[in-house]
């Protein structure tokens, strides 16, 4: 197995804090990024071969510097890989879910991490070898309510990496998507946080979204643990020509090919009745 010098995105937390124990572990020079300077010092001290880079891909002027600082560290050389896993999502319906919540999803999920490419890339190319790893979700596949907003942001990641993958690969360099399902991450709680401000007695969601608590649990019932999705990456990084999408857990492409292939307004019957999207679950009248 070659060593690889990687930089991991979101590294403080979730997939990417696991993913970044696992390369290291494996011998691979890791560099494991993220906002949170207490959550990079307590994973440099898990592991101390991993090298932390306090980071927020949403600022140029951080971007730069994690730059440098990995230039300086590597001798000029750069990365072999780029994993552009840092996101997060708001669970909200669309309606309620503001232009700003929107933009910050946008700003992180996608903007951040075309600005995070295109600032890694020149080393790759002048070498003629590389690989790009952008981390994406079932949710760029198939779109559920009221996580639509960050589906969106997702759907925009896939169509980004097939244009990365037929664009970059003349230079040498490798573009993968890593699509989870349901993970055991902060990544349910953070998303529903918000949830309990938006329940107003005049939300015309009310009677769905009082019920968030359950669909949390759900969710977590139905989640495997952050270390799939790290053993995944790792075969992205380590493969001499890994597949263009890896989807995670297995049963995830159940529910792709469900959705995907019956009729439309199966789907669309199947999704409302599960999640409460109709004019009884809503509790609405029927004049």
């Amino acid at each position: 197995m070659k060593t690889q010098t990687i930089l991991i995105t979101g590294a403080t937390s979730g997939i990417g804090r696991t993913t970044a124990l696992h390369l290291a572990a494996r011998g691979h020079i890791v560099f494991a990024a993220g906002r949170r300077v207490h959550a990079l010092e307590s994973l440099r001290q898990e592991e101390p071969r991993i090298h932390t880079v306090v980071l927020d891909i949403t600022k140029q002027e951080s971007i730069d510097a994690a730059h440098a600082q990995i230039l300086a560290e590597t001798g000029g050389r750069g990365l072999d890989v780029l994993v552009n896993n840092a996101g997060y999502g708001h669970f909200a319906p669309l309606e309620l879910l503001t232009d700003r919540e929107l933009r910050g999803m946008y700003e992180t999920n996608v903007f951040g991490l075309m600005a995070m490419t295109r600032k890694f890339l020149p080393e790759m190319r002048r070498r003629g070898s590389g690989r790009i790893i952008n981390t994406s979700s079932v949710g760029g596949r198939v779109t559920l309510p009221f996580f639509g907003g960050y589906d969106s942001t997702k759907y925009a990641v896939e169509s980004l990496s097939d244009a990365m993958r037929y664009e970059l690969t003349p230079f040498g360099i490798q573009t993968v998507l890593i699509e989870p399902g349901l993970i055991k991450t902060e990544f349910v709680d953070l998303s529903t946080q918000l949830v309990d401000q938006r329940n107003d007695a005049d939300s015309p969601y009310m009677a769905v979204l009082e019920h968030t608590d359950e669909m949390r649990r759900r969710m977590h019932a139905m989640s495997v643990g952050p270390e799939v999705i790290a053993r995944v990456i790792r075969r992205a990084v380590e493969s001499r020509r890994p597949n263009a999408r890896y989807v995670a857990p297995f049963r995830t492409y159940l529910l792709i090919g469900l959705m995907k292939f019956l009729p439309t307004r199966w789907v669309d019957a199947a999704v409302r009745m599960s999640s409460g999207l109709s004019r009884k679950g809503l509790r609405l009248g029927t004049s």
